[in-house]
Formats: structure tokens, sequence, C-alpha cells
């Protein structure tokens, strides 16, 4: 369960949901060009993505004798946002010209590459987590529990619903 929490949190940073790209590509596409839009979102992406490793770099205090790990940890990271970018570009490109049945394909090929990239991050998440000391854990696992890599954009605290004992309390001010 922990580590599906931790790929899901740090998979998350990358941005690679469905939602998420069709609400931040929408506008651009409406006030650019194709071209353009797709050029920004791509940068955009790859920015979160180095801003992401480097936080995460930092926050964990990553020792020299753990670089390799996370060397390789960061590096899917990268891959993952650069194959969702691609399948994501294809899409926005054929959008115009795609059945309905096109359409549900192509998203199914998007989710399994993001299944995909989930369980290479893991894979490689593994053997850094368990590289990490006590004081690394925690912070790792309060880093990913708290904010996650996408800042609980799709789970995490801010998106659960109180339980009705909290209700109450969650609507003072």
């Amino acid at each position: 369960m922990k580590k599906t929490l931790v790929a899901l949190a740090a998979f998350g940073a990358i941005g690679t949901t469905m939602p998420t790209f069709a609400q931040s590509s929408a506008p651009l596409a409406a006030s650019a060009p194709a071209g353009a839009s797709m050029q920004t979102n791509t940068t955009k992406r790859e920015a979160r993505v180095e801003e992401r490793i480097t936080q995460l770099h930092s926050s964990l205090k990553i020792t020299p004798q753990q670089e390799d790990q996370w060397s390789k940890f960061a590096d899917v990271m990268r891959e993952n946002a650069h194959t969702m970018g691609d399948l994501y570009r294809q899409r926005v490109a054929q959008r115009d010209s795609m059945s309905a049945l096109d359409d549900i394909k192509q998203y199914a090929q998007i989710t399994q590459a993001d299944a995909d990239g989930t369980k290479r991050l893991v894979d490689a998440f593994e053997p850094l987590y368990a590289s990490l000391s006590p004081e690394q854990k925690k912070l790792a696992d309060d880093s990913f529990r708290h904010t996650g890599p996408g800042k609980g954009r799709h789970h995490g605290p801010a998106h659960r619903k109180p339980a009705a004992s909290d209700a109450a309390s969650a609507n003072k001010p």
C-alpha cells in the first residue's frame, strides 16, 4: 500500500492524468496556435518535473552514497513525463479527426502508459527507499503523505471528504 501511494504521489507530479492535461491545455489551445500551445505545455511540464526532482532531492537529503539510486528514480520520472507528453501531443494533434472508438483506444493507451510508468517508478523508488536512513524515510513518508509530488491534486488530505464527526469542525473558520 505504501509503495503504491509513493508511486502515485511521485507520478502525480508529472501531471499525467487526463483531466489535468485537458484542463491545462484547453485555454492555451484556444488562444494560441496548436504547435505553440503544445510547446508551452511541454516546456512547463518538463520544468515542473525538474522542479519536483530538485525539491525531492533536497527535502529527502539524498547523500552521495544514494546518488546512483536517486538518479535512476529521477530518470524514470523524466522518461515517464516524456512518454506521457508524447502521447498527449498525439492526442491533441489527432483530436479533430478521431472517431469515438479511436478516442477511447487512445485513452486506453494513455491509461496503460500511465500504469506502466507508475510500475517503473515503484521499481526505481523501492531500492532508493530501502537505502534511506530512518530520518529520510520519515521525510519521504511525510512528503508524499502531506503534499505529494502533485501537491495533493488527486489524493491526500485536501481531496478527502471529512468524516461525519469532522464535518462540523471542517466548516468552522
